[in-house]
This record gives structure tokens, C-alpha cells and sequence, in this order.
């Protein structure tokens, strides 16, 4: 039997993902640590397999990724509608993103696993002071054929030439109407001429690569289409529309989506010899001109018509995580690893997981649950059991009206735009059924030491995961928290966690509340079950809420049984 290295469990990696290996070889969860034992056959076919340390990037399908997309800040100066809320999005402190040297240290190692293009992005990556000696320093590194930036423009003819001059290639400005009034509304700020300056500072300075991006609501901008068009038409220049994606907090509606197909049909009215221009299978714009035209039009179809299977790109946010998808949730934090001063093979061991991790293709964002009820009435059979003496309300009716579900009878994030922010706080518990003896460890102390460890890690994940909930809960929106604690009381043969989270804003907290005790209730299982499976999760509860439109709320039956 042979002990396996780091390198050994890379190749591990490689060759499953490549040649599909049994999984007689994939038995244990154990042979995936450092110091595996693994026989010798199962060696011999480790060694012998031909992938290199140079497939970091390459993911379980095959898609090997060369593009990588840096997110410079998290601030922006506009306000889109379909971006973010009026209010803006929390920040997180200037400590926590990643520095200049930072930025330019994990380009460096992407372009030598294989990167050959680097996209710089934000937020509004032209409120970044360093901005042109970032380009610089990008634009130096050998391998690297490409540096471009996405922009709103509003920015632009004050640094395109100190950009150009340190070597940015491409460009993409985001402009969702040619009407300054319509451009207002949208991006909720006076913007409109700066941006046209800038995107034609960028023809006049023969910019490469110039394209335009409109995200097409309807009936908010999708009347000028045409004049876009219009604008490719007679224009050295790429438009591209993109399909109305659903993001936390952009009040994103089915009704106000137009697909790819209507689009078209939309152009091809004026523009019947309108023809599919042959691409890369990587783009993310599906491409078209006609005859005479100057430039032409691409539409990026993410929610009607994904182009997972040939995406080719990844992406490390301002707080320097990575993400290998947009639409995903998972997230390696890559600032907190140089800031431990891994070594590189560690640093490449851990991006290569999570490529591996990927997808064959994003979540399914379209909600298509269409409901056959009408309006946002779902019609279901109810049979309650409620105690004598509960104070708990339900309305006896045949049907409940859902809060997540519009008049369409489709899934949807509640518009909350309209309300005032108001204080408002929830206490939620959980109980973990441990038994007489895991108990009676953890209140003596006996787990090697881990005992108080595992109840102080579980309530720290809780109030994190609180500030979390809307990156796991879909529907959910983002809070800016306020307060975010959990405390745990040991019995004789369960711990029970209580939750308390404060905010100030336009809706309540109790899915923070119940996060909190639930991620506190699994990880202390995480912590303990190695001494015993039969832990048991159970009676998660809202004990309370305050605050809000639908006024107090109290669990009568919210005293913990001893």
C-alpha cells in the first residue's frame, strides 16, 4: 500500500474526471486526504494517466477555461434597475478586497494555468483609483494576449487614454437607451451624455473591440430596439442585447423578460435578411448582421437559450472569491489563501476543486413552475392539527395566497421598492437531540478538547450564515443586518441554539433567524458525528418577530422542553 502526495491526489482528480475511472477507486471519502492509502494497481493507473498539472482549468465536461473575468470594486455610480435596489447593495470594507498586488498575483498564476484573456469588471471597475496601473501590470504579463474592461462609460473620457496607452484592448459599455429620459429612469442617475462621449471617444480612438450592452426590459426600453439596430447599421460597432436576468433585490418579473426569438422577430420586422454570423462555441452572444451594415448585433439568451456548454469563463469577485458560475452560489475565497501564504501547489489544488465542482450548466433561472390556478392563488387541500391552546392563526379556506408567486402564477421576488425601512427583529430556535453521553462530553470537556470548541464554532457559523441567507434561500432578499447572534443551552441530552437578528429595513428577518439556528444546529452535528450518527435535528422554529406590516408575532408554544 502506498500513502499518496498532493500531487498523486491532483492526478486522482485528472484522471476520474477524464477517463471516467470505476468507482471501486472512489470508495472512500479517506483516500481523498493527505496521507490516502491507495494499492498498487489503483497507483499504477494514477501515474500512468496523461493529464497534466496544466488542466487546473479544465472542468468534469471537458469546457477548459482561458477567460477570466476580475472584479475591481464593488461600488458603482449608477443605480440599474435591473442590477440592484434604489438603496444600493452593503459594501464590505476596503481591507477585505483585493489589493493591487493581489489582483496581479492571481492573473499571474490563472495566465499560467492557461488564461489568455482577462475581462476587468465591477461594480464600476472605473471608480478604482489604480485602475491604469492594474492594465499596466496586466497587460506586462507574458502569455496574455487580451485585457479588456466592462464600463458604464459615465467615467470613460477622462481615462480611455491612459488606459490605451497601458495596454486595455476591448471595451464593453453598458447603455440601455438612446433616450437620456428613458436612460434616467433606468439607471436612476444622469448619466446618459458622459457615456455617449465615452463610447464615442472610443470609435474616434479606434478602441479595438467596441461593443454596447442594452439589457432589454419590456416595456421599459424595448421599444428602441430598432434604434439600436439602427445604430450597428451605420456604426463600427457591436450591440448586443441581453436577456432581463433575476438577481437579488432587482424586482425581476417573467412578464417584463423578452427572449431571444422576440428579439429577433422584433429586428428581422425591419431587417428580413437579418443572418446568423458563424461564432466561437465560447461566445456568449449569439451573432447577426445584414448586408450593408457596419457593425452587428449580438444577443446574449442566458435565461432562453443558456450557453453553458461551451462557457469558458470564470470569475473572482472584489472580496477575491472565485466563482464558476455566475448563476452559482459557491464560492472559494482566494484572498483568505494568499493572505495564508499557501503554497502555490496547495493554491492550485484548491482552485482545481473547485473548477471540478462546476456544472454542466447554471440553475434553471427562468422559474418555470407555472401554476394552473389563476392569479397567485394555489389551490391545496389543508389538514391542520392545532393545539387547544395555541395562539397560532390560520384562515380555514381552500386556498392560499403565496407571497413568492405573481399574477402570472410564476415564482418571483416580492417588490419591496415601494415600503419605508423600519426596525425589525426575529428569534428563531433549534434543537439537537444528542443523547445522555455525547451531552455529558461536551459539557466535561472530554472531546480531545473540542467540546466547548464545537459549541463556540456552531454559534459562530450561525450568525454567519444569517448575513448569508439570501445567497441560499432564491427568493430571499438581501438584508444589511444589524445585529446577528446565536446562543446555545446545554441540557442533559440535547443542545438548543436560539437565534436573535436585528435589521433596519423594508422586510423582516426571520429566515436570518431560522438560518442562523438551523447552519448552527448542522454544524454542530458536523463537529460531533464522528462520536455518534444518531444525533437528531428537530423543532426549528420562529419563536418571535417584531417589526413589519403584518405586525408581531408570538410562539406561544416557544418555551424549551427540558
Amino acid at each position: 500500500m502506498i500513502r499518496t502526495s498532493n500531487r498523486l491526489l491532483r492526478l486522482f482528480f485528472a484522471a476520474k474526471a477524464k477517463n471516467n475511472l470505476n468507482a471501486k477507486y472512489v470508495t472512500s471519502k479517506t483516500k481523498f486526504a493527505e496521507g490516502a492509502v491507495f494499492s498498487e494497481r489503483e497507483r499504477d493507473v494514477l501515474v500512468a494517466d496523461p493529464i497534466k498539472q496544466n488542466d487546473t482549468l479544465t472542468d468534469t465536461f471537458g469546457r477548459r477555461h482561458t477567460y477570466l473575468r476580475i472584479s475591481l470594486t464593488e461600488r458603482c455610480n449608477l443605480r440599474c434597475q435591473y442590477c440592484m435596489p434604489a438603496e444600493g447593495v452593503p459594501l464590505n470594507p476596503k481591507s477585505k478586497l483585493l489589493t493591487t498586488d493581489e489582483i496581479v498575483t492571481l492573473a499571474k498564476f490563472f495566465v499560467d494555468e492557461g488564461v489568455t484573456k482577462i475581462r476587468l469588471t465591477g461594480g464600476e471597475p472605473t471608480l478604482r483609483k489604480d485602475l491604469v496601473d492594474i492594465v499596466g501590470q496586466l497587460s506586462a504579463i507574458p502569455g496574455l494576449r487580451d485585457v479588456s474592461m466592462t464600463t458604464n462609460g459615465v467615467a470613460l473620457t477622462k481615462q480611455l487614454v491612459p488606459l490605451m496607452r497601458a495596454g486595455l484592448g476591448g471595451l464593453n459599455i453598458s447603455l440601455d437607451s438612446l433616450d437620456k429620459d428613458v436612460y434616467a429612469r433606468m439607471s436612476r442617475r444622469n448619466g446618459f451624455a458622459k457615456a455617449m462621449a465615452g463610447i464615442n471617444l472610443a470609435l474616434q480612438l479606434g478602441v479595438k473591440s467596441v461593443k454596447v450592452n442594452c439589457v432589454v426590459v419590456r416595456d421599459e426600453n424595448s421599444q428602441e430596439i430598432l434604434d439600436f439596430v439602427d445604430w450597428a447599421r451605420t456604426t463600427p460597432l457591436e450591440v448586443r442585447f441581453i436577456e432581463f436576468m433575476p438577481f437579488a433585490g432587482n424586482a425581476w418579473e417573467r412578464k417584463t423578460m423578452m427572449s431571444i426569438q422576440e428579439i429577433l422577430n422584433v429586428i428581422k420586422s425591419k431587417y428580413p435578411d437579418l443572418e446568423r454570423i458563424q461564432g466561437n462555441k465560447s461566445d456568449t452572444a449569439k451573432l447577426y448582421a445584414a448586408p450593408g451594415f457596419q457593425g452587428r448585433v449580438g444577443i446574449i439568451s442566458s435565461m432562453s437559450d443558456h450557453f453553458c456548454g461551451g462557457c469558458n469563463r470564470l470569475r473572482i469577485t472584489a472580496d477575491g472569491n472565485l466563482k464558476v458560475c455566475l448563476f452559482g452560489n459557491s464560492e472559494v475565497s482566494l484572498r483568505d489563501a494568499l493572505r495564508a501564504n499557501i503554497s502555490e501547489d496547495d493554491l492550485r489544488a484548491t482552485i482545481q476543486a473547485a473548477v471540478r465542482r462546476k456544472k454542466k450548466q447554471h440553475a434553471d433561472r427562468r422559474m418555470p413552475y407555472t401554476l394552473t390556478q389563476p392569479q397567485n392563488t394555489l389551490l391545496v387541500p389543508i389538514h391542520f392539527f392545532i393545539p387547544s391552546k395555541s395562539s397560532v392563526q390560520i384562515r380555514h379556506s381552500s386556498s392560499i395566497n403565496l407571497t413568492h408567486i405573481d399574477s402570472d402564477g410564476r415564482f418571483t421576488m416580492v417588490d419591496v421598492g415601494s415600503k419605508e425601512p423600519s426596525k425589525r427583529e426575529a428569534k428563531a430556535s433549534a434543537t439537537v437531540i444528542l443523547g445522555p453521553e455525547l451531552a455529558k462530553m461536551l459539557r466535561e470537556k472530554t472531546l480531545l478538547k473540542k467540546g466547548t470548541e464545537a459549541l463556540t464554532v456552531a454559534r459562530l457559523a450561525g450568525s454567519m450564515a444569517a448575513k448569508k441567507t439570501s445567497d441560499l434561500i432564491p427568493l430571499c432578499h438581501q438584508l444589511q443586518l444589524t445585529y446577528a447572534n446565536v446562543e446555545v443551552t446545554l441540557l442533559e441530552d440535547r443542545a438548543v441554539f436560539v437565534s436573535a437578528v436585528r435589521v433596519d429595513g423594508k422586510t423582516g428577518c426571520e429566515l436570518e433567524a431560522l438560518t442562523a439556528v438551523s447552519v448552527a444546529a448542522l454544524t454542530l452535528y458536523d463537529m460531533c458525528k464522528a462520536v455518534s450518527k444518531a444525533i437528531e435535528i428537530s423543532d426549528i422554529k420562529l419563536l418571535s418577530k417584531c417589526g413589519g406590516k403584518t405586525g408581531d408575532y408570538l410562539n406561544d408554544n416557544r418555551k424549551i422542553e427540558t
